[in-house]
C-alpha cells in the first residue's frame, strides 16, 4: 500500500513524494505543517521506493529532461522562437533575453529543481533508520540520492549564482534555510563533497541492462569533471590550475571506463536509434522512456516535427516543430553529415524553416499519438571527450587537446583540425584552438541542452555579451540581440521566493 506525502521543500514548493506506509495515524494531527516519515523507512525496499522517487522526479518537464530545452538551448544561439505572443509570451522571454522574475516557467523550474533535492534528503536522512543485511546495498542508495542531489545544485548555481543550500529533511520551523541563498562556493563545496562521497560506492562502472537511468561510477566521474571545468572557468581563478588538473583526472577515469574502443566505432546515428539505445555503448547516463507508453514514452520526436514533415513521428503536427536558428544552421561546414541528420527544412507553406531532427521514432508503437522511445541522454563519451579537449587546451596541452577533437571530427566523417586549418574559411571563423573545440561541441551536441553552458565556461559576461551582439540579428527573428547584458549570466531569483526574505534572497543584479 502506497500513499502520497508532501514534504516541504522550501518556502515555495511543495513536493508528492510516494512511500510506502499502511499506518493508519501516519500524518502528525497535531501539527499538520510537520510531517513525520519515520514510519515510512523500515525496510531496504522502502528506501529503494524513495530512490527511485528520486529518478522519478527527473521526468518532470520543469527539471532537465527533453523539455527542458526553455533554460537552456533556447537561451542560447541554438534554437528560439518568433512567437511573442499570448501563451508564448513568457517562454519567449528567455531567448529575447527579457525574462521577468514573475515568469512561471521560471519559477516551476525552480521548484521542480528542488524538488528533486528534497527527495534527495528525505533518504539521506531516514536511511539510517532501517538495517540491512547488506552494507554496500545501503552505500549503494546513499551515493544515488547523492549523485542525483549534487546534479540538481549543479543545475541551480549555472542558472542562478547563489542559491539556497539544503542537505536535510526540513522540519516546518527549519524553513529559513530554505530562503536564503549561500554563496557559489559554499555550493560547489557540497557539490564536490556529494560526487565524491558518490564514488565511494559498490556503484558499477557504468549501468546496463533493467538498470540502465541510474547511475554510475562513470557518470559521477563525468560530472565531478564538469563540475571542477565549470569552477575553473567561471569562479575564483586562483585555483583555476588546480580544478583544471582535477577536472582532467576525472574525464579521464570517466573515458577510461568505456566499453568500446574507438569512438569511430560507434556511427553517430547509432547513438539516437531508439531500436538500438539497449546495447548503447557510447551512453553513460539517460532517462529512460517506454515506447508506445503514454505515461513514461517521450514526446520529443513528435514536438519537434513540422507541419507536413513525418521524419520524426507519425503524429501530424500543426505548428514550425522544433525552431532552430538560422545562426546554428550557418555553423555547420559544408558536408557535415551531422547537419542532415539533426535538422530538415519544412517546406510547407506555414513553416519554411528548418526544425529538428536528431530524434526521431517512427515506430508503430509508437504509434501516431507519438508515443517514442527516445531516451533523453544527459551523458555521453562525446561530450566527455570534448570536454577533455577543452581542459587540455586550457592547460597548455594543445597536442592532446587537439587529438581530442579529431576523435570526435574523425567519427563524424569531418576532417582532422590541422587540415581543416587549410579551409581559409573555418581558420577565420575558428581563430584558435578554443573556439574551435566550442564550434565542436556545438555541432556534436546539437539539441542536448549544452550549448549555454558551454559559452558560459568559454567566456566571461562581458565577453559574452560582445560574441552574441556580433552575430547577425536577421539570424534570430524578432528576438533582440541587444537585449543580452551581463545581467543576462544568470537569471533573476523567481519573485515569489525574493519577496519571502528581500535581505538574504537578495535578487540577481539588473532584475530589481
Amino acid at each position: 500500500m502506497k500513499k502520497n506525502i508532501i514534504i516541504t521543500v522550501s518556502a515555495a514548493a511543495l513536493l508528492a513524494v510516494s512511500m510506502p506506509s499502511c499506518k493508519k495515524d501516519f500524518l502528525d494531527q497535531k501539527n499538520p505543517n510537520a510531517i513525520d516519515l519515520a514510519g515510512s523507512f523500515r525496510t531496504p525496499s522502502d528506501v529503494l521506493t524513495a530512490v527511485n522517487g528520486i529518478y522519478q522526479s527527473l521526468r518532470s518537464s520543469n527539471n532537465i529532461g527533453e523539455n527542458s530545452g526553455l533554460w537552456t538551448d533556447e537561451r542560447s544561439d541554438d534554437t528560439g522562437r518568433n512567437d511573442n505572443q499570448s501563451n508564448a509570451g513568457e517562454p519567449f522571454q528567455f531567448g529575447n533575453f527579457s525574462i521577468l522574475p514573475s515568469n512561471t516557467y521560471l519559477k516551476s523550474h525552480w521548484v521542480s529543481l528542488y524538488g528533486t533535492i528534497s527527495r534527495a534528503n528525505v533518504v539521506l536522512s531516514n536511511i539510517d533508520k532501517v538495517t540491512f543485511s547488506d552494507a554496500a546495498q545501503k552505500q549503494q542508495y546513499i551515493a544515488e540520492a547523492e549523485f542525483l542531489r549534487a546534479v540538481m545544485y549543479f543545475q541551480l548555481i549555472r542558472t542562478w549564482g547563489d542559491v539556497p543550500l539544503v542537505t536535510k529533511q526540513l522540519t516546518y520551523g527549519e524553513l529559513p534555510e530554505a530562503t536564503a541563498r549561500e554563496k557559489q562556493a559554499v555550493v560547489y563545496a557540497q557539490i564536490v563533497a556529494d560526487l565524491k562521497d558518490a564514488l565511494n560506492s559498490n556503484l558499477p562502472d557504468l549501468q546496463s541492462g533493467a538498470s540502465l537511468g541510474r547511475t554510475s561510477k562513470a557518470a559521477i566521474n563525468a560530472t565531478l569533471g564538469q563540475v571542477y571545468l565549470t569552477m575553473a572557468t567561471t569562479q575564483d581563478q586562483a585555483a583555476r590550475t588546480e580544478n583544471l588538473n582535477n577536472a582532467k583526472n576525472y574525464l579521464l577515469a570517466a573515458y577510461n571506463m568505456r566499453k568500446f574502443g574507438a569512438l569511430t566505432s560507434i556511427p553517430y546515428t547509432d547513438v539516437f536509434d531508439v531500436a538500438k539505445k539497449a546495447a548503447n555503448q557510447e551512453v553513460i547516463w539517460q532517462i529512460v522512456n517506454k515506447q508506445g507508453d503514454p505515461t513514461y514514452s517521450s514526446s520529443i520526436a513528435a514536438n519537434n516535427q513540422a507541419k507536413g514533415e513525418n521524419i520524426n513521428s507519425l503524429a501530424p503536427q500543426s505548428g514550425v516543430g522544433g525552431n532552430v536558428t538560422p545562426d546554428l544552421i550557418k555553423e555547420y561546414e559544408t558536408g557535415d553529415p551531422r547537419m542532415a541528420f539533426s535538422v530538415k527544412y519544412a517546406n510547407d507553406p506555414i513553416v519554411k524553416d528548418y526544425f529538428i531532427t536528431k530524434f526521431r521514432d517512427t515506430s508503430p508503437t509508437a504509434s501516431n499519438l507519438g508515443y517514442g522511445g527516445n531516451d533523453w541522454i544527459l551523458i555521453r563519451y562525446a561530450d566527455v571527450i570534448l570536454m577533455l579537449a577543452e581542459v587540455s587546451n586550457y592547460l597548455g596541452d594543445t597536442g592532446g587537446a587537439t587529438t581530442y577533437l579529431d576523435m570526435v571530427r574523425t567519427r563524424a566523417g569531418m576532417p582532422t583540425y590541422a587540415v581543416s586549418l587549410t579551409n581559409p574559411a573555418y581558420a577565420a571563423k575558428y581563430t584558435d584552438l578554443r573556439m574551435a573545440i566550442l564550434h565542436e561541441r556545438r555541432v556534436e551536441l546539437a539539441f542536448e541542452h549544452h550549448r549555454w553552458f558551454d559559452l558560459l565556461r568559454t567566456f566571461n559576461a562581458q565577453d559574452l555579451v560582445i560574441y552574441f551582439r556580433a552575430k547577425s540579428q536577421a539570424d534570430f527573428g524578432i528576438p533582440k540581440l541587444t537585449n543580452f547584458t551581463t545581467k543576462d549570466i544568470y537569471f533573476p531569483i523567481p519573485f515569489d521566493e525574493y519577496k519571502l526574505n528581500p535581505e538574504k534572497m537578495y535578487q540577481n543584479p539588473g532584475y530589481n
